[in-house]
Order: C-alpha cells, then sequence, then structure tokens
C-alpha cells in the first residue's frame, strides 16, 4: 500500500509539472527568424523579460528597447516605449522546455521566430572585434597594408571609431558592422574610400577577406593588449 500511495504521488507531481504553464521570465536569445521560406536571423538578437512585465531588447550587449509584456493564455503581446509601433498584433507563442517559438502572420508572410533560454548576453560580431590587433599575416594588395611592421596594428573601440597603424603611420575613421553577417566596412576620415571585409574568427584571431575585388587580399590579426611600441 505504501508503494501505490509512493507511486501516485510521484505521478501527481510529474502530470502537475507538466501541465503549468512555461515560465516566460528571463533572458531569451533568438537562434532563428523564419519570414516565409527566407531565414532572415538577426545577430545576437535577445530579449529579457522581467517579472514585473517590463521587457528589454538588444543586440549582443547593446540594449536598443524597453518596455512591457503581456502573455495571455498563448498569445505574447510586447510594447516597446522607445520604438515604433508594432502594426502586426500578438504572437501565438508556445514552449518545449528550454526553448520557446513566436509565430504570427506580417504582411502576407508567416513569421516564425525560434529562441532559447541564454545565462548572458550573446555576443555580435561586432564584440568579438572589439579590442586591440596586431597584424601578424597579410596576402594580396588592398587598402592600408602594404608590408607587415612590429607596430602594424589595429585598435576597434567600443564607440566605432578605429585607429589603423601601419607603414605610413596612423590612419583614423569609424566602422560598422553587418546586423546580418559578419562583414567589417572600414570608413577612414578623409578622401580614402571605405572598404568591406568578410571576417572569420579563430581562438584569439580574426582574418579580413577584402570583398568586391578580382584578386584575394586578407589581412590576419590576433589579440594584443599593449600598444606596439
Amino acid at each position: 500500500m505504501r508503494s501505490r500511495n509512493f507511486l501516485f504521488l510521484s505521478l501527481s507531481i510529474l502530470f502537475t509539472a507538466c501541465a503549468q504553464e512555461p515560465e516566460i521570465v528571463g533572458l531569451w536569445e533568438v537562434k532563428e527568424v523564419k519570414v516565409g521560406n527566407q531565414i532572415m536571423t538577426p545577430n545576437a538578437k535577445w530579449t529579457r523579460f522581467n517579472a514585473d512585465f517590463t521587457q528589454q531588447s538588444g543586440n549582443g550587449w547593446l540594449q536598443h528597447s524597453t518596455g512591457s509584456w503581456n502573455l495571455k493564455e498563448d498569445k505574447l503581446e510586447m510594447v516597446n516605449t522607445n520604438g515604433l509601433e508594432d502594426p502586426f498584433g500578438a504572437f501565438k507563442v508556445r514552449f518545449n522546455q528550454d526553448s520557446m517559438f513566436w509565430e504570427r502572420e506580417e504582411e502576407g508572410e508567416n513569421v516564425l521566430v525560434s529562441l532559447i533560454r541564454a545565462r548572458e548576453l550573446p555576443m555580435t560580431y561586432g564584440d568579438q572585434l572589439l579590442g586591440l590587433w596586431k597584424l601578424s599575416e597579410m596576402n594580396g594588395n588592398g587598402p592600408f597594408y602594404d608590408t607587415i611592421t612590429t607596430d602594424s596594428y589595429l585598435f576597434l573601440r567600443w564607440d566605432r571609431k578605429f585607429v589603423l597603424n601601419n607603414q605610413n603611420g596612423k590612419t583614423w575613421g569609424v566602422y560598422n558592422v553587418h546586423g546580418h553577417r559578419s562583414e567589417l566596412e572600414l570608413i577612414p576620415y578623409g578622401e580614402k574610400e571605405r572598404s568591406f571585409w568578410r571576417v572569420s574568427f579563430g581562438p584569439n584571431s580574426f582574418e579580413m577577406e577584402l570583398l568586391n575585388s578580382d584578386s584575394v587580399v586578407n589581412r590576419q590579426f590576433e589579440s594584443i593588449n599593449q600598444f606596439p611600441k
């Protein structure tokens, strides 16, 4: 009799836990956005749902939206107080363990957003590029570097400005990182033309490959924490 009671109690607890509505409060990272048949996933997009029905959203280490949220049954409504009004209405929401899925129609296309629980903010390509980098290898003729010197470096600052040192001295400018692809745009001050690079990452290193070029032009950098002398 005791074993039967224990089994009944265990099954009751299990069924009760399964019947409970999944908890939305916490940090969620967007893993995929599908619009119709196209994948349009932004880089390192996240949303944090707070217990007081406020929410914040951003990409990587940058928070750019804040507002409120409301979940009634399987309908999620989000309002951003510092952005444009959402014209498409609530998402239909479903949960699967540590995953969450939003679905609705936008301009005749079905939109499906897949999210997973996260413990910390994800990093964008731009976050990974932040810091001081020493030129270690180069191939092909292209902008900025003609040869490698002991003080050839690229400093990518948090305020989206860069300082580049080469055989001719320093170049200053601003840079942009694509919101969906690992591409870097360098815009030097003055009369020099901007350039576009595909970026790939390694352990404490990254490589830039020049886009829109008839020949292969790439530059490899290693992370350093002091300016070369």
